[in-house]
């Protein structure tokens, strides 16, 4: 079967898993969290390591009770994000965004024809955030795209809609990146991600040098644009989000790499630190490790489960 038509299988499976009380979602959601735990899966020793790196002074009680909801939100997170890929967005922003705080700083902003870059950490849920970007305008979205074409097939009919233009992060980006802010647009940036060995700079997330993006900087001092860090933070158990828009400070724009890249990671902490069970703690976010430092990738010697 072809990817696309395998992807419309999956669109389908999905749609009718998600038209199911979501309490019953819900409860399905936190199963899988509790499986993970159970089986010492990949999302929940790499989440195990990541608070001990980030959160040294917790005690194990809270560290461990940290753990339990990190793994309990991220899989509400994936049930929330099938279920609004399958149900209309105007719905979902209707619905579900309860608060909205910055809104008229991000209208203003692309009104100002100077083109705006939204910074959005992996926090709360980051794809009502990109329906909500849509609703406003075109929005070009860097994604990294699956390994498996029928997964990237999924995503675009996901994501896909009239305003949307996914963006593979790949070595073109740029140039398209540049030219949808040149004419004034506006583009969505997943902006704490690892990039590859020479596309970022070493600085303080957490406490830790974490090797961080410069596409924002590079984006922002070549084209003026507006950067606004930006999120939907979850304010309660069934589908009730906040949205957040608020300027970045001006030296994220700094020529200065470090203090740029440093300023980008410090906004991108001090939102995880809201509700640190809505950051995405299930990815190795340190594995890379600054040269010469003699330092190994932290998640090799990752403790087991008391």
């Amino acid at each position: 079967m072809k990817p696309h038509a395998t992807a419309k299988l999956y669109y389908r499976a999905a749609a009718l898993l998600t038209h199911l009380p979501w309490a019953l979602q819900r409860t399905l959601a936190d199963a899988v969290a509790g499986l993970w735990r159970l089986i010492n899966a990949r999302e929940s020793r790499v989440t195990r390591r990541n608070l001990e790196l980030a959160y040294p002074e917790l005690s194990e009680a809270d560290r461990q009770y940290l753990h339990r909801q990190v793994l309990r939100t991220t899989a509400r997170q994936a049930m929330e994000t099938l279920y609004l890929w399958t149900h209309d967005p105007a719905r979902n922003l209707s619905r579900h965004l309860q608060e909205r705080h910055g809104e008229a700083l991000y209208d203003a902003a692309l009104a100002s024809g100077k083109g705006v870059i939204v910074v959005a950490p992996h926090f709360g849920n980051w794809e009502l955030l990109n329906q909500w970007l849509a609703s406003r305008g075109p929005i070009a979205i860097v994604y990294a795209p699956p390994e498996n074409p029928v997964g990237d097939e999924f995503l675009q009919l996901c994501r896909g809609g009239d305003n949307v233009r996914q963006v593979r992060a790949e070595g073109p980006a740029v140039r398209q990146l540049f030219k949808v802010l040149k004419d004034g647009g506006a583009t969505g940036i997943l902006p704490d991600q690892q990039p590859k060995n020479g596309d970022g700079v070493f600085v303080p997330f957490f406490g830790i040098q974490a090797l961080t993006m410069t596409l924002v900087n590079r984006l922002a001092e070549r084209t003026g644009a507006t950067v606004l860090y930006a999120w939907c933070e979850r304010i309660g158990p069934n589908l009730e989000f906040a949205l957040h828009v608020e300027p970045a400070p001006a030296q994220i724009g700094d020529p200065d790499l470090q203090l740029a890249a440093a300023t980008l990671s410090a906004g991108i902490e001090r939102i995880a630190r809201r509700d640190p069970s809505q950051y995405q703690w299930t990815y190795k976010r340190y594995t890379l490790r600054p040269p010469g430092s003699g330092e190994h990738d932290p998640y090799a010697t990752a403790r087991h489960p008391h």
